[in-house]
């Protein structure tokens, strides 16, 4: 019996035109936005691989390339964003996202073979882990491309990775307390060796040491990103002999235990403690107060994110093998002037 014939990808008519696999999909479903010159030669090239025959034949609809974007954590406010931003990209695209959680990968090359057996032409990792050499190793092998949002590290140059300006952000967030008067300001964050968290650690002594602020003993405070560290370190700086009269808090799921460690000691927000978030996730917005936080363009990421797995797929280079987007101060009614609660 003869083996069945590969089956042709967007990524092959991609390369093939000379053209983004996105345009490939525009053109399989008659999206209006390409050149009459550029739609003829993809329908040509699309009947010359046996694109449609191939898919009809195997009961698949057109245009099925998937892109996976895994996680290794259960899902949070802040997964859901990334989730939203890849997902309406694809949408947009014409490319199927499947979307898993992954918490622990026992053999990488089964892993990695078992994500191009599947019809994945990318891999999106969203990890609070670092990935092993074993797994980059493996992806190579298999040739899927692969691009790590918000990464743990970046030991590897040729890694693709989409961020944000950490650093930027967290020296706002400390200047907007500072402006306020603070000066007994704490930093509880995210894991040491993450380098978002040490930008946004940097941000927070850059614009404390500016205004000659000194970073008391006890008022950094790292854990994982998770409402129960803000439990457990904003209980230990609040008990602190000197307490912090303001708190930079890195992610908004861990801002909001920290908001439940001050009620529990009495405290009111803003009058005696003023809280500054990091992602700007909904949960900021349903926070009471709403929380004053920096703004990390969790949609736009996994948009650029999709974008740009699409364009390695297709065998295209990119400008940047690290992309970072600004980040922007949203203040809501988390801070107040230091002296506010001299006059409450």
């Amino acid at each position: 019996m003869p083996a069945s014939p590969r089956r042709a990808t967007l990524a092959t008519v991609a390369a093939s035109a000379g053209v983004s696999v996105a345009t490939v999909s525009k053109v399989l479903n008659g999206r209006s936005d390409v050149a009459p010159a550029t739609r003829t030669l993809v329908e040509s090239l699309l009947r010359e691989h046996d694109y449609v025959a191939l898919a009809q034949r195997r009961g698949e609809a057109v245009g099925t390339d998937t892109v996976e974007v895994q996680f290794d954590n259960e899902f949070n406010a802040y997964s859901t964003e990334i989730i939203q931003g890849v997902v309406t990209a694809g949408a947009e695209l014409g490319v199927g996202v499947v979307v898993s959680v992954r918490k622990k990968i026992d053999h990488a090359t089964v892993w990695a073979s078992g994500l191009v057996a599947a019809g994945r032409r990318a891999l999106i990792s969203v990890t609070s882990g670092q990935l092993t050499t074993r797994q980059l190793t493996a992806l190579s092998r298999v040739q899927l491309p692969l691009v790590v949002i918000d990464p743990l590290n970046l030991p590897h140059t040729q890694l693709t990775s989409v961020g944000s300006t950490n650093f930027a952000g967290g020296l706002a967030a400390t200047q907007h307390l500072l402006s306020l008067g603070h000066r007994r300001i704490a930093y509880i964050g995210g894991p040491t060796t993450a380098a978002c968290n040490q930008a946004r650690l940097h941000g927070y002594r850059a614009a404390m040491e500016a205004e000659g602020a000194p970073v008391l003993p006890g008022y950094t405070r790292f854990g994982h990103f998770r409402y129960h560290d803000g439990l457990e370190y904003g209980a230990a700086v609040l008990d602190l002999p000197e307490p912090p009269t303001a708190i930079f808090v890195g992610c908004d799921e861990t801002a909001l235990g920290v908001m439940e460690a001050a009620r529990a000691r009495g405290l009111r927000i803003p009058e005696d403690l003023s809280i500054v978030g990091f992602d700007d996730t909904q949960i900021a917005r349903m926070a009471s107060p709403p929380l004053t936080t920096v703004r990390q363009p969790l949609r736009e990421m996994g948009g650029v994110a999709l974008r740009t797995a699409l364009r390695l797929a297709a065998g295209e280079k990119v400008d940047s093998h690290h992309v970072e987007l600004a980040t922007e101060l949203i203040v809501r009614g988390s801070t107040a002037d230091v002296t506010c609660a001299k006059h409450a």
